[in-house]
């Protein structure tokens, strides 16, 4: 059974940094992986902000986290990051790492394409 668990998540002051992990268990960091990190905020539609496809390390991200984010895995221990940088107060939300496998999963960054799903972690970012 595919479970990922996220942590690190925290309040901030606008233009601090945060970093964000998930352990990742009962699942193959394989040549097809995907891993992606989303958050919603109340009233909002869940949103993937980064993904990397595991094998080449290649990565994706939203616009409006571009050159603030950085998403990184350690194939070794399982584990995915989400470094966030230069927060605002509109980076406030529960974010949610997930896993599936795929490459157009990591290009596309949609909430349908991905199966496994955390319980989430709060990120609230104040001005």
């Amino acid at each position: 059974q595919v479970q990922t668990a996220e942590s690190g998540g925290a309040s901030a002051q606008a233009g601090g940094s945060l970093r964000l992990s998930c352990a990742v268990s009962g699942y193959s960091f394989s040549s097809t992986s995907c891993m992606g990190w989303f958050r919603q905020a109340p009233g909002k539609e869940r949103e993937g902000v980064a993904t990397i496809y595991i094998h080449h390390g290649a990565t994706y991200y939203a616009d409006s986290v571009k050159g603030r984010f950085t998403i990184s895995r350690d194939t070794a221990d399982n584990m995915v990051y989400l470094q966030m940088n230069n927060l605002k107060p509109e980076d406030t939300a529960m974010y949610y790492c997930a896993a599936d496998y795929g490459l157009s999963a990591c290009v596309r960054r949609l909430r349908e394409d991905f199966n496994y799903w955390g319980q989430g972690t709060q990120v609230s970012v104040s001005s």
